[in-house]
């Protein structure tokens, strides 16, 4: 646990008693602060007070008529657009500071003993619409390979106020979302690294301006070292010519799949699989990703470039890093590859919950026997039409079956409804050298209640036939 730092004899209202909140609100306690805390769930609240917790309903004037001096909320809570939550409210109304996890984290982060490291522990943090949790895996993964003391948190695996006390020369590697930099109101990072931008959480930042703006927060107010900024959409090409002095100002990192960057003070490319970086016009390390399972396709040489700038700008070797890849076995749900059976390949990327993640899903491999579908989100898939040449058959389940059906045109295809029928069908028709994609462009929320369990259902059918062929 990280202590909250500068919260002694103040009260703290916390909102949201989720993972992320409970180890909050213990931190906060840690530091020496008085929590009240409340959850709109009765079943969390409840929960809460078996465990001790000081509970508030936090919407009303009679919790605020003694004195807070801040409201810690979770991420999923909205603080302005659509509109702000009522505890939310109540704190603008009476301009009592609004904060979460991430931002105590980053004021509490540096302890009194860092003076004594022979080197400083460091943070990377990573953002961006798509690839930062396997961005982010990859890094603590190419850091722990090469030996390096390392954790990593936030929107991925450990809350970040639960992870431990950080030790001489230690990395930690955060994975942070739209809603958590859009109100930390502490950003320090060491290294920021900006993946990519596409449309998503757009009612939640009032449009694709506020979204930017958001992730755009970790660099402009964050004042990190190193910026490791992909540039294959306007939005990263705007960010990093904002914080470079120039095309050879080395503090931004720029990386792309699209084009060469050659020009630039510093830059890690991909292109037809192999990655290169320059330094001031020169090339000065290639590696070869083509035969590396864990990242396959353009998206993952993406995630890939972008993990190994960050890892070069905490001083690792190129060695280091291309050794980490080849046994970096990938994120569950993403372009995972659950089993080879009988020359088929299974992928479980049920984390493409969008129509641009599905694309790269589908740009990943060839004689695709797609596994598609869920609950559609605006625009169905119109979008993926140009790369249906990749796709042998497209097997459609869940609440948008039908309407996906009518955008394939002549693609072959099967409305099955259910991942039992979708899985069985692609097995009886696979042939070798096929690929059955689960990338189903939707969210879950119609048969599953979240991608999570969509995955482990489609991993667990893939396995019973595996086990079943011997």
């Amino acid at each position: 646990m990280i202590p909250v730092a500068a919260v002694e004899n103040q009260t703290i209202a916390v909102l949201g008693l989720g993972r992320s909140g409970r180890a909050t609100a213990a931190a906060l306690r840690e530091g020496g602060a008085t929590v009240i805390a409340w959850d709109d769930s009765a079943d969390t609240r409840a929960a809460a007070q078996a465990e001790g917790w000081t509970l508030s309903d936090l919407t009303r004037d009679k919790a605020w008529e003694t004195r807070i001096d801040a409201l810690i909320t979770s991420p999923g809570i909205p603080h302005l657009y659509p509109a702000p939550h009522p505890a939310i409210a109540q704190a603008l109304a009476r301009g009592v500071p609004v904060d979460n996890d991430i931002g105590l984290f980053f004021r509490s982060f540096a302890a009194e003993g860092f003076d004594a490291f022979d080197t400083p522990p460091r943070v990377i943090c990573v953002t961006g619409s798509n690839g930062k949790s396997t961005t982010t895996a990859l890094i603590h993964h190419i850091l722990q390979s090469a030996g390096r003391p390392t954790q990593m948190g936030g929107n991925i695996g450990t809350g970040v106020l639960s992870l431990g006390p950080p030790a001489d020369g230690e990395v930690v590697v955060l994975e942070l979302s739209s809603y958590q930099t859009d109100l930390a109101r502490a950003l320090t990072p060491d290294v920021a690294v900006f993946t990519n931008l596409s449309p998503d959480h757009l009612d939640r930042h009032n449009g694709m301006g506020g979204y930017f703006a958001a992730k755009r927060r970790l660099f402009a107010e964050g004042g990190p070292d190193r910026c490791v900024i992909g540039v294959d959409e306007a939005e990263g090409r705007y960010l990093a010519n904002q914080l470079g002095q120039g095309p050879q100002d080395d503090r931004v990192i720029r990386v792309s799949v699209d084009a060469k960057l050659d020009g630039f003070g510093w830059a890690v490319s991909a292109k037809k699989g192999f990655l290169s970086e320059w330094r001031k016009g020169r090339q000065v390390a290639s590696i070869d990703l083509r035969g590396m399972t864990g990242l396959p396709g353009a998206h993952n040489h993406q995630n890939a470039c972008a993990a190994y700038a960050a890892c070069r700008a905490v001083g690792l070797a190129p060695r280091e890093i291309e050794a980490a890849f080849h046994d970096f076995a990938g994120l569950p749900h993403r372009s995972q590859t659950v089993a080879t059976i009988g020359g088929v390949r299974w992928v479980n990327d049920s984390k493409a919950t969008n129509v641009d993640a599905a694309e790269k899903a589908l740009l990943a491999f060839d004689n695709i026997r797609w596994i598609a579908g869920g609950l559609a989100k605006e625009g169905g898939i119109a979008a993926l039409v140009p790369h249906l040449g990749r796709v042998a058959k497209a097997y459609l389940i869940g609440h948008s079956a039908r309407d996906f059906a009518l955008q394939l045109g002549g693609t072959p295809h099967e409305v099955v409804d259910r991942m039992e029928t979708a899985v069985a069908r692609a097995a009886a028709e696979a042939r070798p050298g096929d690929t059955v994609l689960l990338a189903p462009a939707c969210a879950s929320f119609d048969q599953y209640p979240n991608f999570e369990k969509r995955g482990e259902h489609f991993t667990a059918l893939v396995r019973a036939i595996e086990a079943a062929q011997g």
